[in-house]
């Protein structure tokens, strides 16, 4: 299944590009960051219709728990500030959620 690469690689495609100009406006960096922030949010764009769904609300809201975990460890890894315990059990909550949403069952129509 191919669902899950593609929402991690679109989660980490949207947060360098929402973070590009996050540093372009925030942080002070040159204004040539927004343009691999604009190709990253393009390719984020694209992945997102990789997922394996019948239906793009659903992939999206799927997403947005993968979305959630992926913007935590980008605050670990990236900008060094360790997750506490409420951004843990709410990124956990999250997936719990993703997961219902990916694979709970479909009523027949």
């Amino acid at each position: 299944m191919l669902t899950i690469p593609a929402y991690i690689a679109a989660a980490l495609a949207e947060i360098a590009g929402c973070f590009a100009f996050w540093a372009w406006a925030r942080l002070d960096k040159p204004i040539w960051w927004l343009l691999p922030g604009i190709a990253s949010l393009i390719l984020f764009a694209w992945l997102l219709t990789r997922v394996e769904s019948a239906a793009a609300g659903r992939a999206y809201a799927a997403y947005g728990g993968i979305y959630i975990v992926c913007s935590l460890l980008w605050l670990w890894g990236i900008e060094e500030v360790r997750p506490d315990r409420s951004d843990l059990i709410g990124g956990m909550i999250c997936l719990i959620g993703a997961a219902i949403i990916l694979w709970g069952p479909r009523a027949s129509v």
